[in-house]
Protein backbone atom coordinates (compact mmCIF):
# COMPACT_ATOMS: atom_id res chain seq x y z
CA UNK A 1 0.00 0.00 0.00
CA UNK A 2 1.39 3.48 -0.86
CA UNK A 3 2.96 5.38 2.02
CA UNK A 4 1.20 8.32 3.62
CA UNK A 5 2.55 11.84 3.42
CA UNK A 6 5.19 11.99 6.19
CA UNK A 7 3.83 15.39 7.25
CA UNK A 8 0.49 13.84 8.26
CA UNK A 9 0.22 13.54 12.07
CA UNK A 10 -1.04 10.10 13.08
CA UNK A 11 -3.26 8.99 15.95
CA UNK A 12 -0.84 6.22 16.93
CA UNK A 13 1.87 8.79 17.63
CA UNK A 14 -0.18 10.56 20.33
CA UNK A 15 0.30 9.83 24.03
CA UNK A 16 -3.33 9.19 24.98
CA UNK A 17 -3.14 7.93 28.55
CA UNK A 18 -5.30 10.14 30.75
CA UNK A 19 -6.14 12.45 27.85
CA UNK A 20 -9.53 13.51 26.53
CA UNK A 21 -9.71 12.79 22.81
CA UNK A 22 -12.23 14.54 20.56
CA UNK A 23 -12.91 12.35 17.52
CA UNK A 24 -14.78 13.38 14.37
CA UNK A 25 -16.30 10.29 12.80
CA UNK A 26 -18.59 9.90 9.81
CA UNK A 27 -21.56 8.04 11.25
CA UNK A 28 -23.98 9.73 8.87
CA UNK A 29 -25.97 6.54 8.35
CA UNK A 30 -29.32 7.45 9.88
CA UNK A 31 -32.51 7.97 7.89
CA UNK A 32 -35.66 8.99 9.75
CA UNK A 33 -34.09 7.91 13.01
CA UNK A 34 -33.10 4.43 11.78
CA UNK A 35 -29.63 3.16 10.83
CA UNK A 36 -29.79 2.19 7.15
CA UNK A 37 -26.30 0.65 6.91
CA UNK A 38 -23.81 0.35 9.78
CA UNK A 39 -20.68 -0.03 7.62
CA UNK A 40 -19.36 3.44 8.44
CA UNK A 41 -19.90 2.90 12.16
CA UNK A 42 -18.23 -0.50 12.11
CA UNK A 43 -15.25 0.99 10.26
CA UNK A 44 -14.39 3.19 13.26
CA UNK A 45 -14.26 0.42 15.88
CA UNK A 46 -10.48 0.22 15.63
CA UNK A 47 -9.86 3.78 16.75
CA UNK A 48 -12.51 3.68 19.49
CA UNK A 49 -10.95 0.50 20.90
CA UNK A 50 -7.43 1.93 20.59
CA UNK A 51 -8.27 5.08 22.55
CA UNK A 52 -9.80 3.01 25.34
CA UNK A 53 -6.90 0.55 25.56
CA UNK A 54 -4.39 3.41 25.67
CA UNK A 55 -6.19 4.96 28.62
CA UNK A 56 -7.81 7.83 26.74
CA UNK A 57 -11.27 9.31 27.20
CA UNK A 58 -13.21 9.51 23.92
CA UNK A 59 -15.68 12.18 22.83
CA UNK A 60 -17.25 11.31 19.47
CA UNK A 61 -19.12 13.57 17.07
CA UNK A 62 -20.73 13.22 13.65
CA UNK A 63 -23.22 14.98 11.43
CA UNK A 64 -26.49 13.29 10.49
CA UNK A 65 -28.46 14.36 7.44
CA UNK A 66 -29.26 17.89 6.30
CA UNK A 67 -30.61 20.14 9.02
CA UNK A 68 -30.03 23.71 7.86
CA UNK A 69 -32.46 25.60 5.64
CA UNK A 70 -30.28 27.36 3.06
CA UNK A 71 -32.74 30.24 2.67
CA UNK A 72 -33.61 31.05 6.29
CA UNK A 73 -30.56 29.65 8.05
CA UNK A 74 -32.87 27.89 10.49
CA UNK A 75 -31.70 24.57 11.91
CA UNK A 76 -34.19 21.77 12.26
CA UNK A 77 -33.58 19.26 15.03
CA UNK A 78 -35.53 16.16 16.07
CA UNK A 79 -35.39 12.39 16.29
CA UNK A 80 -34.94 11.98 12.53
CA UNK A 81 -31.43 13.47 12.65
CA UNK A 82 -30.49 12.58 16.22
CA UNK A 83 -27.47 10.43 17.10
CA UNK A 84 -29.45 8.27 19.57
CA UNK A 85 -29.75 5.25 17.26
CA UNK A 86 -26.00 5.41 16.58
CA UNK A 87 -25.21 5.49 20.30
CA UNK A 88 -27.60 2.62 20.96
CA UNK A 89 -25.88 0.60 18.23
CA UNK A 90 -22.38 1.31 19.58
CA UNK A 91 -23.41 0.44 23.11
CA UNK A 92 -24.96 -2.83 21.96
CA UNK A 93 -22.04 -3.85 19.77
CA UNK A 94 -19.15 -2.69 21.95
CA UNK A 95 -20.71 -2.40 25.43
CA UNK A 96 -19.18 1.04 25.14
CA UNK A 97 -21.29 3.07 27.57
CA UNK A 98 -21.52 6.22 25.43
CA UNK A 99 -23.82 8.98 26.71
CA UNK A 100 -25.26 12.00 24.83
CA UNK A 101 -25.19 15.36 26.69
CA UNK A 102 -28.49 17.23 26.82
CA UNK A 103 -28.11 20.74 25.34
CA UNK A 104 -30.90 23.35 25.29
CA UNK A 105 -32.41 23.55 21.81
CA UNK A 106 -33.90 26.65 20.18
CA UNK A 107 -36.88 25.84 17.89
CA UNK A 108 -35.30 27.70 14.92
CA UNK A 109 -31.59 27.84 15.59
CA UNK A 110 -30.78 24.46 17.11
CA UNK A 111 -28.08 24.48 19.75
CA UNK A 112 -27.02 28.12 19.75
CA UNK A 113 -23.82 27.49 21.71
CA UNK A 114 -21.83 24.41 22.57
CA UNK A 115 -21.29 25.43 26.15
CA UNK A 116 -18.42 23.34 27.56
CA UNK A 117 -20.06 23.64 30.97
CA UNK A 118 -22.90 21.41 29.74
CA UNK A 119 -20.37 18.69 28.94
CA UNK A 120 -18.28 19.06 32.13
CA UNK A 121 -20.45 16.76 34.31
CA UNK A 122 -20.21 14.07 31.64
CA UNK A 123 -16.43 14.50 31.41
CA UNK A 124 -16.16 14.13 35.16
CA UNK A 125 -18.06 10.84 34.97
CA UNK A 126 -15.95 9.77 32.00
CA UNK A 127 -12.69 10.37 33.85
CA UNK A 128 -13.99 8.32 36.77
CA UNK A 129 -14.80 5.51 34.27
CA UNK A 130 -18.47 5.70 35.22
CA UNK A 131 -19.30 5.99 31.51
CA UNK A 132 -17.37 4.77 28.50
CA UNK A 133 -17.54 7.86 26.36
CA UNK A 134 -19.38 11.04 25.40
CA UNK A 135 -21.18 11.30 22.07
CA UNK A 136 -22.11 14.88 21.17
CA UNK A 137 -25.44 15.64 19.48
CA UNK A 138 -25.52 15.94 15.68
CA UNK A 139 -22.87 18.53 14.81
CA UNK A 140 -25.28 20.14 12.34
CA UNK A 141 -27.60 20.96 15.20
CA UNK A 142 -24.99 23.47 16.41
CA UNK A 143 -24.99 27.04 15.15
CA UNK A 144 -21.78 27.64 13.22
CA UNK A 145 -21.10 24.12 12.01
CA UNK A 146 -21.81 25.00 8.36
CA UNK A 147 -22.17 28.77 8.36
CA UNK A 148 -18.58 30.07 8.00
CA UNK A 149 -18.95 33.09 10.28
CA UNK A 150 -18.19 34.13 13.86
CA UNK A 151 -20.40 31.33 15.11
CA UNK A 152 -18.16 28.87 13.29
CA UNK A 153 -15.12 30.25 15.07
CA UNK A 154 -16.97 30.09 18.40
CA UNK A 155 -18.04 26.50 17.85
CA UNK A 156 -14.49 25.46 16.96
CA UNK A 157 -13.16 27.16 20.08
CA UNK A 158 -15.82 25.52 22.26
CA UNK A 159 -14.95 22.12 20.82
CA UNK A 160 -11.30 22.81 21.50
CA UNK A 161 -12.02 23.42 25.17
CA UNK A 162 -13.40 19.91 25.60
CA UNK A 163 -10.29 17.87 24.88
CA UNK A 164 -6.52 17.49 24.82
CA UNK A 165 -6.38 16.11 21.26
CA UNK A 166 -8.48 16.12 18.11
CA UNK A 167 -8.51 13.10 15.78
CA UNK A 168 -10.24 13.17 12.40
CA UNK A 169 -11.43 9.72 11.36
CA UNK A 170 -14.21 10.98 9.06
CA UNK A 171 -13.05 10.44 5.49
CA UNK A 172 -16.59 10.74 4.13
CA UNK A 173 -17.10 14.15 5.78
CA UNK A 174 -14.88 16.01 3.35
CA UNK A 175 -16.52 19.42 3.57
CA UNK A 176 -14.62 22.02 5.63
CA UNK A 177 -17.00 22.54 8.54
CA UNK A 178 -16.30 23.57 12.12
CA UNK A 179 -16.09 19.97 13.34
CA UNK A 180 -13.91 18.72 10.45
CA UNK A 181 -11.71 21.72 9.67
CA UNK A 182 -11.77 24.69 12.02
CA UNK A 183 -11.40 22.62 15.19
CA UNK A 184 -8.03 21.33 13.94
CA UNK A 185 -6.70 24.85 14.48
CA UNK A 186 -7.56 24.73 18.19
CA UNK A 187 -6.00 21.42 19.32
CA UNK A 188 -3.05 19.13 18.57
CA UNK A 189 -4.60 17.06 15.78
CA UNK A 190 -4.03 13.80 13.96
CA UNK A 191 -5.50 11.39 11.40
CA UNK A 192 -7.39 8.36 12.69
CA UNK A 193 -6.87 4.79 11.51
CA UNK A 194 -9.76 4.78 9.04
CA UNK A 195 -8.73 8.10 7.51
CA UNK A 196 -5.20 6.78 7.10
CA UNK A 197 -6.45 3.64 5.36
CA UNK A 198 -8.72 5.60 3.04
CA UNK A 199 -5.93 7.99 2.05
CA UNK A 200 -3.64 5.06 1.28
CA UNK A 201 -6.25 3.38 -0.93
CA UNK A 202 -6.99 6.65 -2.71
CA UNK A 203 -3.64 6.33 -4.41
CA UNK A 204 -4.96 3.24 -6.20
CA UNK A 205 -7.52 5.52 -7.88
CA UNK A 206 -5.26 8.55 -8.35
CA UNK A 207 -2.36 6.46 -9.74
CA UNK A 208 -4.14 3.34 -11.02
CA UNK A 209 -2.78 0.23 -12.62
CA UNK A 210 -4.07 0.11 -16.19
CA UNK A 211 -6.38 -0.50 -17.92
CA UNK A 212 -8.40 1.74 -15.58
CA UNK A 213 -12.20 1.73 -15.83
CA UNK A 214 -14.51 4.03 -13.87
CA UNK A 215 -18.26 3.67 -13.45
CA UNK A 216 -19.80 6.98 -12.40
CA UNK A 217 -23.43 8.00 -11.95
CA UNK A 218 -25.33 10.77 -10.25
CA UNK A 219 -28.60 12.63 -10.03
CA UNK A 220 -27.21 16.03 -11.07
CA UNK A 221 -24.62 16.68 -13.76
CA UNK A 222 -23.56 20.11 -12.48
CA UNK A 223 -22.46 18.75 -9.08
CA UNK A 224 -20.20 16.16 -10.75
CA UNK A 225 -18.74 18.22 -13.60
CA UNK A 226 -15.39 18.98 -11.92
CA UNK A 227 -14.62 15.44 -10.70
CA UNK A 228 -16.05 13.94 -13.90
CA UNK A 229 -13.68 15.94 -16.09
CA UNK A 230 -10.75 14.96 -13.89
CA UNK A 231 -11.62 11.28 -13.84
CA UNK A 232 -12.10 11.38 -17.61
CA UNK A 233 -8.47 12.47 -17.91
CA UNK A 234 -7.31 9.51 -15.80
CA UNK A 235 -9.36 6.62 -17.16
CA UNK A 236 -8.93 4.36 -20.12
CA UNK A 237 -12.69 3.74 -20.22
CA UNK A 238 -15.66 5.46 -18.57
CA UNK A 239 -19.18 4.09 -18.09
CA UNK A 240 -21.87 6.57 -17.06
CA UNK A 241 -25.24 6.08 -15.39
CA UNK A 242 -28.11 7.99 -13.84
CA UNK A 243 -28.93 11.55 -14.83
CA UNK A 244 -25.28 12.06 -15.80
CA UNK A 245 -25.68 9.49 -18.58
CA UNK A 246 -29.06 10.90 -19.56
CA UNK A 247 -27.57 14.39 -19.92
CA UNK A 248 -24.71 12.99 -21.98
CA UNK A 249 -27.12 11.14 -24.29
CA UNK A 250 -29.28 14.24 -24.69
CA UNK A 251 -26.23 16.34 -25.54
CA UNK A 252 -24.77 13.83 -27.98
CA UNK A 253 -27.91 12.75 -29.82
CA UNK A 254 -29.98 15.95 -29.64
CA UNK A 255 -32.89 14.34 -27.79
CA UNK A 256 -34.98 15.56 -24.85
CA UNK A 257 -35.21 13.38 -21.74
CA UNK A 258 -37.63 14.07 -18.89
CA UNK A 259 -35.93 15.08 -15.66
CA UNK A 260 -32.77 16.39 -17.37
CA UNK A 261 -32.21 20.14 -17.08
CA UNK A 262 -31.19 22.10 -20.16
CA UNK A 263 -28.27 23.47 -18.15
CA UNK A 264 -26.99 19.93 -17.53
CA UNK A 265 -27.25 19.16 -21.24
CA UNK A 266 -25.17 22.25 -22.06
CA UNK A 267 -22.52 21.18 -19.55
CA UNK A 268 -22.47 17.67 -20.99
CA UNK A 269 -21.71 18.98 -24.46
CA UNK A 270 -18.13 19.65 -23.38
CA UNK A 271 -17.66 15.98 -22.50
CA UNK A 272 -19.28 14.92 -25.77
CA UNK A 273 -16.84 17.06 -27.76
CA UNK A 274 -13.86 15.78 -25.81
CA UNK A 275 -14.89 12.18 -26.34
CA UNK A 276 -15.19 12.60 -30.09
CA UNK A 277 -11.40 12.66 -30.13
CA UNK A 278 -10.46 10.38 -27.24
CA UNK A 279 -13.31 7.85 -27.35
CA UNK A 280 -13.11 6.80 -23.71
CA UNK A 281 -16.83 6.66 -22.95
CA UNK A 282 -18.43 3.25 -23.33
CA UNK A 283 -22.14 3.71 -23.97
CA UNK A 284 -24.44 0.99 -22.60
CA UNK A 285 -26.70 0.59 -25.61
CA UNK A 286 -30.04 0.03 -23.86
CA UNK A 287 -31.87 2.42 -21.54
CA UNK A 288 -35.07 1.74 -19.63
CA UNK A 289 -37.72 4.42 -20.20
CA UNK A 290 -40.60 4.92 -17.76
CA UNK A 291 -43.51 7.32 -17.85
CA UNK A 292 -43.53 7.53 -14.03
CA UNK A 293 -40.86 7.79 -11.33
CA UNK A 294 -42.28 6.31 -8.16
CA UNK A 295 -43.02 2.71 -9.15
CA UNK A 296 -42.46 0.07 -11.80
CA UNK A 297 -45.53 -0.29 -14.01
CA UNK A 298 -44.84 -2.69 -16.90
CA UNK A 299 -47.46 -0.92 -19.00
CA UNK A 300 -45.50 2.33 -18.71
CA UNK A 301 -41.97 0.95 -19.12
CA UNK A 302 -40.02 -0.01 -22.23
CA UNK A 303 -36.43 -0.63 -23.22
CA UNK A 304 -34.92 1.56 -25.91
CA UNK A 305 -31.81 1.04 -28.02
CA UNK A 306 -29.79 4.26 -28.23
CA UNK A 307 -29.10 3.41 -31.89
CA UNK A 308 -32.73 4.40 -32.52
CA UNK A 309 -32.29 7.95 -31.21
CA UNK A 310 -33.03 10.75 -33.67
CA UNK A 311 -32.48 14.49 -33.07
CA UNK A 312 -35.55 16.25 -31.72
CA UNK A 313 -37.15 13.16 -30.20
CA UNK A 314 -38.73 13.47 -26.75
CA UNK A 315 -38.56 10.72 -24.13
CA UNK A 316 -39.96 10.04 -20.71
CA UNK A 317 -37.61 9.31 -17.79
CA UNK A 318 -34.60 7.07 -18.41
CA UNK A 319 -34.44 5.27 -15.05
CA UNK A 320 -32.03 2.42 -15.64
CA UNK A 321 -29.46 0.89 -17.95
CA UNK A 322 -30.89 -2.14 -19.72
CA UNK A 323 -29.02 -5.22 -18.41
CA UNK A 324 -28.70 -6.59 -21.94
CA UNK A 325 -26.20 -3.77 -22.55
CA UNK A 326 -23.70 -5.97 -20.74
CA UNK A 327 -24.07 -8.86 -23.18
CA UNK A 328 -21.99 -6.99 -25.72
CA UNK A 329 -18.50 -8.53 -26.08
CA UNK A 330 -16.71 -5.18 -26.09
CA UNK A 331 -18.09 -3.97 -22.75
CA UNK A 332 -17.52 -7.39 -21.16
CA UNK A 333 -13.94 -7.44 -22.40
CA UNK A 334 -13.35 -4.01 -20.85
CA UNK A 335 -14.88 -4.91 -17.47
CA UNK A 336 -13.28 -8.35 -17.22
CA UNK A 337 -9.86 -7.19 -18.40
CA UNK A 338 -9.45 -4.03 -16.31
CA UNK A 339 -6.62 -3.90 -13.77
CA UNK A 340 -8.39 -1.16 -11.78
CA UNK A 341 -12.14 -0.54 -11.57
CA UNK A 342 -13.56 2.35 -9.57
CA UNK A 343 -17.31 2.21 -9.00
CA UNK A 344 -19.16 5.26 -7.75
CA UNK A 345 -22.50 4.45 -9.22
CA UNK A 346 -25.99 3.16 -8.84
CA UNK A 347 -26.98 3.05 -12.50
CA UNK A 348 -30.76 3.10 -11.96
CA UNK A 349 -33.35 4.69 -9.72
CA UNK A 350 -33.60 2.02 -7.04
CA UNK A 351 -35.46 0.14 -5.66
CA UNK A 352 -37.75 -0.15 -8.69
CA UNK A 353 -35.12 0.17 -11.43
CA UNK A 354 -32.12 -1.87 -10.37
CA UNK A 355 -31.45 -4.49 -13.05
CA UNK A 356 -28.66 -2.48 -14.69
CA UNK A 357 -26.74 -2.05 -11.44
CA UNK A 358 -27.21 -5.70 -10.51
CA UNK A 359 -25.80 -6.81 -13.86
CA UNK A 360 -22.75 -4.55 -13.86
CA UNK A 361 -21.90 -5.56 -10.27
CA UNK A 362 -22.03 -9.21 -11.39
CA UNK A 363 -19.69 -8.54 -14.32
CA UNK A 364 -17.28 -6.58 -12.11
CA UNK A 365 -17.29 -9.58 -9.76
CA UNK A 366 -16.26 -11.77 -12.69
CA UNK A 367 -13.01 -9.79 -12.95
CA UNK A 368 -10.58 -11.92 -10.93
CA UNK A 369 -7.33 -10.10 -11.64
CA UNK A 370 -8.04 -6.41 -11.11
CA UNK A 371 -8.52 -4.07 -8.18
CA UNK A 372 -12.19 -3.30 -7.52
CA UNK A 373 -12.69 -0.08 -5.56
CA UNK A 374 -16.21 0.92 -4.52
CA UNK A 375 -17.32 4.34 -3.33
CA UNK A 376 -19.39 4.47 -0.16
CA UNK A 377 -22.99 5.37 0.57
CA UNK A 378 -25.63 4.17 -1.87
CA UNK A 379 -23.11 2.30 -4.03
CA UNK A 380 -22.13 -0.05 -1.23
CA UNK A 381 -25.69 -0.44 0.06
CA UNK A 382 -26.96 -1.39 -3.38
CA UNK A 383 -24.06 -3.78 -3.97
CA UNK A 384 -25.14 -5.63 -0.81
CA UNK A 385 -28.78 -5.62 -1.87
CA UNK A 386 -28.43 -6.36 -5.58
CA UNK A 387 -25.36 -8.59 -5.72
CA UNK A 388 -25.03 -10.20 -2.28
CA UNK A 389 -22.86 -12.98 -3.67
CA UNK A 390 -20.34 -10.49 -5.04
CA UNK A 391 -20.40 -8.57 -1.75
CA UNK A 392 -19.83 -11.67 0.39
CA UNK A 393 -16.97 -12.80 -1.85
CA UNK A 394 -15.47 -9.33 -1.62
CA UNK A 395 -15.31 -9.41 2.19
CA UNK A 396 -12.56 -12.06 1.99
CA UNK A 397 -10.91 -10.84 -1.20
CA UNK A 398 -8.10 -8.25 -0.86
CA UNK A 399 -8.62 -7.15 -4.47
CA UNK A 400 -11.74 -5.30 -3.28
CA UNK A 401 -11.87 -2.13 -1.22
CA UNK A 402 -14.92 -0.25 0.02
CA UNK A 403 -14.46 3.47 0.67
CA UNK A 404 -16.72 4.98 3.32
CA UNK A 405 -17.36 8.10 1.24
CA UNK A 406 -17.91 8.12 -2.52
CA UNK A 407 -18.23 11.90 -2.63
CA UNK A 408 -14.90 12.24 -0.84
CA UNK A 409 -13.23 10.04 -3.46
CA UNK A 410 -14.63 12.16 -6.30
CA UNK A 411 -13.49 15.34 -4.55
CA UNK A 412 -10.03 13.86 -4.04
CA UNK A 413 -9.86 12.96 -7.73
CA UNK A 414 -10.41 16.64 -8.47
CA UNK A 415 -8.20 18.14 -5.73
CA UNK A 416 -5.76 15.38 -4.75
CA UNK A 417 -5.93 13.31 -1.56
CA UNK A 418 -4.19 15.97 0.50
CA UNK A 419 -6.22 18.69 -1.16
CA UNK A 420 -9.27 17.56 0.84
CA UNK A 421 -9.59 20.51 3.19
CA UNK A 422 -10.01 18.57 6.45
CA UNK A 423 -6.89 16.58 5.57
CA UNK A 424 -5.01 19.75 4.64
CA UNK A 425 -5.97 21.15 8.05
CA UNK A 426 -4.24 18.20 9.72
CA UNK A 427 -1.07 18.86 7.72
CA UNK A 428 -1.10 22.47 8.89
CA UNK A 429 -1.78 21.36 12.46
Amino acid sequence: MPALDPRLPLAQDLELNGKVVLVRVDHNVVEKGVIKDAFRIDSTYGLIHYIATKGGFPILMTHVGRTRDSKTGHIKTGTGTAVDSIVDYLNRKLSAGFVVPNFPIHPDFGVERLDPKVVEPYLARLKKREIGGVYLPNTRWFAGEESKDEKTKQLAEDLGQLADYYINDAFGSWQPHASTYDVAKTLPSAAGFLLQKELSHLDLVLSPERPFVAVVAGSKYDTKIGPLNKIYEKVDHLILGGVIYNAYLAAKYGIKVAGVDDADVELAKGLVEKDKTLGKIIEPEFVVESEILDKYDPAKVKTINIADFRPGQNYHYFLDIGPDSFNRPKILEILHGAKTIFVNAVLGLTPHFAAGSARIYKEIGANKNGRKLFGGGDTLTELKNLAPGVYLDALDDPSYYFFTGGGAVLTAIESGAYGLKPVAALLKA
